[in-house]
């Protein structure tokens, strides 16, 4: 299989998020790109390095108000007397409809929707790079390979159109869906991270022409908390072509491979040619949120259900964070396919 990877990926370095009152060390760490690349590599995977696509494919997705700000909000925040070394949020508007301010510490504010994704001196251009391998995937995909894997790192799920948070700045899976959607096939985004693919969602949601599905920990008492409920249905003409599927914390395999097969129907009932798989790999019982408990043999066993679909695949990577297992979970996957 091949694989699309940039090293530039590298310089996001995030030092801090804030969980229950308390500021720890990001989970989101650059050493989970030696984890991934070997786990990749053990499934047969040659990388490659993207191509450069620029700005449209991520202007197709994201609007122009937010990517003008990830590109230029830390280099206006060290004018912030006393600043520090990255760009936190402390303040959030009501709703998306209110004034948008001109000072860099409101406009944080108002695209990211946590303390979870702090922008870097370097994360501007390990999330374009992200995004780009994301695009030269889809396009691998688009002439002919059966599947491809995407090492997308910082990963992309909860960005939304103009918000960042989780972790996350670019949406590399919607970018993928689009840029299939725009070489005239029709996807479906299946994600299967521990959390709901919120900014997926919202991307989407009043659309008919993607079906988004996310497979997660049901967050009524775990992240993302607003978004991923089952009554989630889309709207407008996106409506019935959103579907969560929100799981009991700590389900195992059985119940997890029960609720894909689910997922996978309504793939085939939207006519999907190809699907965009959100491979998150923290759904594992060893992963730092334990949010569910699937295990490595339950990874292959969700691979060969993928592959088992016949349709062409595109894996970009989601969360997955450091634990002695997350390469053998993506080797588990990706030698299914």
């Amino acid at each position: 299989m091949k694989a699309v990877f940039d090293a530039r990926q590298w310089h996001h370095d995030p030092q801090y998020f804030m969980a229950n009152g308390r500021v720890l060390p990001s989970p989101e760490q650059p050493e989970r790109i030696n984890r991934l690349t070997a786990g990749a590599e053990a499934a047969g995977c040659v990388f490659e390095a993207p191509a450069d696509s620029g700005m449209p494919p991520l202007s197709a997705v994201h609007s122009a108000e937010y990517l003008h700000f990830l590109q230029t909000i830390h280099t206006r925040w060290q004018h912030i007397a006393e600043a520090g070394p990255e760009v936190i949020p402390n303040i959030h508007p009501a709703n998306r409809s209110d004034g948008y301010p001109r000072s860099a510490v409101g406009q944080a504010g108002f695209h990211q929707a946590d303390t979870a994704c702090p922008i870097g001196a370097g994360t501007w251009e390990a999330a374009y790079w992200s995004a780009q391998s994301a695009v030269t995937g889809a396009d691998l995909v688009a002439e002919g390979e059966r599947a491809a894997y995407v090492l997308s790192r910082p990963p992309g799920h909860h960005a939304f159109a103009d918000l960042a948070g989780g972790f996350c700045f670019l949406n590399n899976s919607a970018i993928g869906a689009e840029r299939l959607r725009a070489r005239g096939l029709r996807p479906a985004i299946l994600d299967i991270d521990v959390h709901h693919g919120n900014g997926t969602q919202g991307i989407f949601y009043a659309r008919g022409d993607v079906l988004t599905v996310s497979i997660h920990a049901d967050p009524a008492r775990f992240y993302p908390f607003f978004w991923g409920h089952a009554q989630e249905r889309g709207e407008g003409r996106g409506l019935g072509c959103n579907l969560n599927l929100p799981l009991p914390r700590g389900t195992e395999d059985a119940a997890y491979l029960q609720t894909l097969e689910f997922a996978l129907d309504r793939v085939r009932a939207f006519g999907a040619d190809v699907l965009v798989v959100a491979l998150g790999l923290d759904a594992h019982v060893d992963d730092p949120f334990r949010g569910l408990a699937i295990t490595t043999q339950g990874f292959a066993a969700i691979g060969a259900a993928l592959a088992g679909t016949g349709l062409p695949r595109l894996f970009v990577q989601e969360g997955g964070y450091l634990s002695d297992a997350l390469g053998d979970n993506l080797q588990a996957v990706l030698a299914a396919n």
